[in-house]
């Protein structure tokens, strides 16, 4: 599937953001997923929400069923993601969630990830570590959205340049896009009974 050309990026395109609450970690529980819909990074438009399995495999086919079943999705622009990995190391295929959904897909790293003690871990915990690993691999190059290195991003089916603007959009009240930073929020007043801290 070939790249999502935008002639100009609006400052109120849709986006939704999506971050898990909360989990314990190494259990078999059901982790809450929260994605919201905003436009731009002021106005918050919709809230979605499923849920997956801590160290599962399944937050692909639930984000991309969760987004095809939402009302929103004709209007949706973009896709963030906090992180690569949702639930402990469930990790989600973005080159498989671009393609199923055909909306591009932005991943926000807060600091360069330790790749070589990821694959140690994921060799040393599963079976299927050889899929998990290469679909880390598959999310592509990290690189940063600004000098100072606050933030970084990995993105599918958008060019770079483009990522970057949604990004400085989206980004109003804090170092992350709101989009990433209101799920978050929701995801843990949800499961905790109130947010705590910043997101």
């Amino acid at each position: 599937m070939k790249e999502k050309r935008f002639r100009k990026i609006k400052s109120e395109i849709r986006i939704l953001g999506i971050d898990d609450a909360p989990f314990t970690p190494h259990s078999k529980d059901d982790v809450l997923v929260v994605g919201t819909v905003f436009r731009g990074g002021s106005w918050l438009d919709g809230v979605l929400t499923t849920h997956i399995k801590v160290d599962g495999t399944d937050s692909t086919s639930k984000i991309i069923e969760m987004v095809k079943n939402s009302r929103h999705l004709d209007q949706l622009g973009v896709i963030m993601l906090d992180g690569i990995t949702l639930g402990g190391f469930n990790v989600v295929d973005v080159e498989k969630v671009f393609k199923e959904t055909g909306l591009p897909v932005i991943v926000v790293i807060r600091k360069i990830p330790d790749f070589k003690k990821i694959k140690r871990a994921l060799k040393g915990k599963f079976e299927d570590w050889e899929w998990r690993w290469d679909a880390i691999k598959r999310a592509g190059k990290i690189y940063p959205v600004k000098d100072d290195d606050t933030i970084y991003i990995q993105v599918k089916g958008i060019k770079l340049e483009d990522a970057i603007e949604i990004v400085r959009i989206s980004t109003t009240r804090s170092a992350i896009p709101e989009p990433i930073r209101a799920a978050h929020l929701i995801a843990a007043g949800v499961e905790k009974g109130e947010s705590k801290g910043n997101a």
